[in-house]
């Protein structure tokens, strides 16, 4: 089912795990260490033109392949039996010379593996825009203030600058990983039947060494068959993109609540809209993001539970990998995608996050004032002061400014004027903009 792809799958990485695609990396595979044989001597070196030629999967039939896969257990089977019959229509002495020495795993992990290091790349592009967003959306509403929330319940005044850059420095953090992961997934994978290159005799080891310069991957000590950490780090690290994207996603949509008001989606034509209430206007990215989220974490377990493979090479659990790891990757790809528009065109409602500010009627500022009278009379015992003028305010539905002002406790310790500078919402922010400043810097350090 392809329906759905440009919804939950925006972006250029589902195409890096397309069918053609995901063949095409297979037939790299093959063209290239057809030339790395060649080059240490294991091949003749007249058997690679007519090898590489042939490696092009505009000229396979996938449905074909996919039938046959079926049979043999693994799409590289029927891939390399198809190779192999196309390279002798050229050069029947080439043809023995397909896929020498290597095993089917070698050809699908190796070819995962370059879809993962383009994936890589077009995730680092998407990243540094929704890097480039963020910061524009900090800058802007650094002083933005408005109520913050914890247990879902009114808090204490921050600004959306500060919310926003709490997602931003997360996705730094997400970048970095991405970064560090790089050199220790982009391996090439080359064992041969049981992970020994037996096959090749002594010159096993130079031929990986050939076929990791010629693919332009790492080479790894050793290789990897049943040791899966690699993938499973792949799966972690799009998981916990994901799982930050989400965090955004549900603030936003909570934001957008009718009775909230402070934020909405960008409007456009068709966007967000109901098939039978005109009035609507969906969080339309928020539900891509959202969905992303609740479907991602299932699929990392999955990788995960994979890596206990049966002794040299698996029975299952590899197969388990094969359409787990790219649908993860396409799902929080999509949803990296889609929270770039998100933030780019988010719509800021400054009125109403100064009605929902005050709300409370005050009463988000207890602690301000808890803080100050507790410097005259202790912490403990202004709490309790404060804590019995905030259920007074609440029983009799008045201000909580009205209430302080008549209770003679606080008024020996704290003025009028001290009362109104301690019950102003934008007085009270604490190291709000230092903190925005610190993750500022270390955007405009790592672009």
């Amino acid at each position: 089912m392809q329906l759905l792809d440009p919804l939950l799958r925006a972006g250029p990485v589902r195409e890096v795990f397309s069918d053609r695609r995901t063949v095409q990396t297979m037939l790299d595979f093959e063209a290239a260490l057809a030339r790395a044989q060649a080059a240490i001597g294991v091949i003749p070196a007249t058997a690679v033109s007519a090898i590489v030629a042939a490696c092009e999967a505009a000229d396979f039939d996938l449905s074909v392949l996919a039938e046959q896969a079926a049979l043999g257990g693994n799409l590289a089977i029927p891939l390399v039996q198809h190779l192999t019959a196309r390279v002798k229509t050229r050069d029947a002495q080439a043809a023995r010379f397909v896929h020498w020495g290597a095993t089917s795993q070698d050809v699908i992990d190796t070819a995962l593996v370059l879809q993962l290091r383009e994936a890589f790349a077009l995730v680092d592009d998407d990243l540094l825009r929704l890097i480039s967003v963020l910061v524009r959306q900090i800058e802007r509403h650094r002083s933005t203030v408005m109520i913050g929330r914890t247990w879902m319940q009114h808090g204490l005044p921050t600004t959306l600058g500060l919310k926003l850059a709490g997602t931003l420095d997360a996705v730094l953090r997400h970048r970095q990983r991405f970064a560090e992961i790089r050199h220790r997934c982009c391996v090439v994978q080359f064992g041969g039947a049981a992970g020994t290159l037996a096959s090749l005799g002594a010159r096993g080891l130079a031929v990986s060494v050939a076929l990791a310069h010629e693919l332009q991957l790492e080479l790894p000590d050793i290789p990897w068959h049943g040791q899966r950490d690699r993938i499973a780090e792949v799966a972690a690290c799009f998981g916990g993109l994901t799982g930050s994207l989400g965090k955004l996603a549900r603030d936003i949509s909570l934001m957008t609540q009718t009775e909230v008001g402070e934020l909405a989606e960008g409007a456009g034509a068709g966007r967000g809209g109901s098939s039978t209430m005109p009035h609507k206007r969906n969080p339309v990215g928020c539900a891509i993001v959202l969905a992303a989220a609740v479907r991602v974490p299932p699929l990392v377990a999955t990788v995960l539970a994979a890596m206990v493979q049966e002794h040299e090479r698996g029975l299952g659990a590899w197969h388990a990998e094969w359409e787990s790891l790219p649908e993860l990757i396409q799902l929080a790809a999509g949803a990296l995608h889609t929270s770039i528009d998100l933030i780019d065109r988010l719509e800021v409602h400054p009125d109403a996050m100064r009605s929902n500010l005050d709300r409370t009627h005050g009463l988000i500022m207890a602690e301000a004032v808890m803080m100050a009278l507790g410097d005259a009379i202790g912490r403990l015992e202004a709490h309790h002061l404060i804590e019995a003028a905030c259920r007074q305010a609440l029983t009799e539905g008045r201000q909580l400014r009205a209430v302080l002002g008549d209770n003679a406790g606080v008024r020996g310790h704290l003025s009028e004027q001290n009362l109104d500078g301690l019950l102003d919402p934008t007085a009270y922010l604490g190291a709000a903009d230092p903190f925005i400043d610190r993750v500022l810097a270390r955007a405009a350090a790592s672009a």
